[in-house]
């Protein structure tokens, strides 16, 4: 397990997830620490193995709790919606890893800052968290989609979307498209 406690006192800023043992970075150090961490010879995390996206809706949690006079008493805990990217990091050279770093976003206007410019392995995933989390990644060298057709206007992954009851809008081969696909693979035309 790698020791964040250094992480930490370098970077008073970060917070610490114990849940996930997960650092959370804010957006504009993002790029900082990535590469503190890619070259710190203590760490030398120069692999990212996985960039995901995480969406939170607002949740309501009611629990009970039993007071020193014998009464419970109801409490309420509200969590705010809100989106994560999480990124895992690896040493290929020291063999150690995960580190987990997160950077937490807003719904309503998703961004943060990619980590491209340090992990190059990131580019499609973080490419696959915008396409389906409508994230959007400040200082990514191509940021489009890259699963759901251009004219495409939602984000599946978020867990307010509300599928079609069709996919009548879905690109299908047609055309000079469906005619090479027909000749290469040996297919019989559609009869007119």
């Amino acid at each position: 397990m790698i020791d964040i406690a250094p992480i930490l006192a370098r970077f008073p800023s970060l917070a610490h997830d114990p849940a996930a043992n997960a650092l959370i970075v804010p957006a504009h150090l993002a790029l900082e620490v990535a590469r503190y961490l890619r070259d710190n010879p203590a760490y030398l995390l120069d692999y990212a193995s996985n960039v995901t996206g995480v969406d939170y809706l607002a949740t309501e949690k009611k629990s009970k709790v039993k007071q020193a006079d014998g009464v419970y008493k109801e409490i309420v805990t509200k969590t705010e919606a809100g989106m994560e990217v999480v990124y895992h990091l690896y040493s290929m050279h020291l063999g150690h890893g995960p580190l987990v770093l997160k950077q937490r976003t807003s719904r309503e206007k998703p961004v943060v800052t990619s980590l491209t410019p340090v992990y190059r392995g990131a580019e499609f995933q973080e490419r696959e968290v915008f396409d389906l989390f409508g994230i959007h990644f400040d200082g990514h060298p191509d940021l489009r989609r890259i699963l759901m057709w251009d004219e495409f206007k939602d984000y599946p992954m978020r867990k307010d979307y509300i599928a079609p009851d069709d996919f009548q809008y879905e690109p299908t081969p047609h055309g000079d498209v469906l005619a090479e696909a027909q000749k290469y693979y040996g297919l019989p035309e559609e009869k007119k």
